[in-house]
């Protein structure tokens, strides 16, 4: 169970070790990670209220695109943005954690829900509160991400795949900042033992498996199960990371010289 293994207190020590032995610089792995923060837009709800009143959140998807008319659609875009809390939240707060020693914890009520021009534009984490170090965040994310699970499946409709290798990619993010920066075996093996530190089903909705892109053997993780990104209006097809063709691409990532990445950017997002 999450938060009795003595050596979770490693983990960002073990992770520096690997850029070390790698020979990558952190404060040049950590820069490409982290994307330039983006104005801070005006907010719509607290993350804390929308588990509260998911209605709210239901309506407000509704009159931002009207072409949710139906349950799939709707689902769709619900579950996008569940992603979008997973990698705008939990990513960087596991990416300052490995590298830094200490993070905030994803706090509800400071993690918001914001809007640009009237329309939801995604979450981002106002920059308040201590900092933890890794068996408090590994203990404490655990029961969040456990606490949010049944509003976004129950009353938003996000599928236990989608929801939880969506959290596994977040709390995976220092592994995606080097998939294909050599060392695949070490990085498959350390992501997957990561993800099972947390007493969540993040760990079973993903796979990390090193396969073959462009010659060079990388760290691909695999979900087992679709945000479904690919449904909505400019979604740009299929992640990377996507389950829906999961055994074909495995196929294709094993063969050599091939011309396309694994998915749309050079990223595993």
């Amino acid at each position: 169970m999450a938060g009795t293994d003595p050596g979770l207190q490693s983990w960002p020590e073990r992770y520096l070790k690997l850029l070390e032995d790698m020979g990558l610089s952190p404060d040049q792995v950590l820069g490409d990670a982290l994307p330039p923060q983006p104005p801070q837009p005006a907010t719509f709800l607290s993350l804390s209220r929308c588990l509260d009143q998911p209605q709210r959140l239901l309506r407000k998807i509704v009159i931002d695109h009207p072409d949710a008319t139906d349950r799939r659609t709707l689902r769709a875009y619900l579950s996008v943005l569940q992603q979008d809390l997973a990698l705008s939240v939990l990513a960087p707060l596991t990416l300052e954690l490995f590298f830094h020693g200490r993070t905030r914890l994803p706090d509800p009520e400071t993690v918001i829900l914001g809007q640009d021009q009237g329309r939801l534009s995604g979450w981002f984490q106002k920059p308040v509160g201590g900092t933890v170090d890794t068996r408090e965040f590994v203990a404490a994310t655990s029961q969040l991400v456990r606490d949010w699970y049944p509003v976004f499946r129950k009353e938003l409709g996000v599928s236990p795949g989608a929801y939880w290798s969506s959290i596994g990619l977040g709390l995976g993010a220092p592994f995606s900042a080097i998939w294909n920066l050599g060392g695949a075996h070490a990085i498959c093996g350390m992501a997957q033992q990561w993800l099972r530190a947390f007493d969540c089903e993040a760990e079973a909705f993903i796979d990390w498996i090193p396969a073959s892109f462009q010659d060079r053997l990388c760290a691909i993780p695999q979900r087992r199960g679709c945000c479904l990104k690919y449904l909505v209006p400019g979604g740009g097809g299929y992640c990377g990371t996507c389950g829906v063709h999961r055994k074909s691409r495995l196929q294709d990532l094993t063969l050599p010289r091939r011309s396309q990445a694994p998915g749309r950017r050079q990223s595993v997002r």
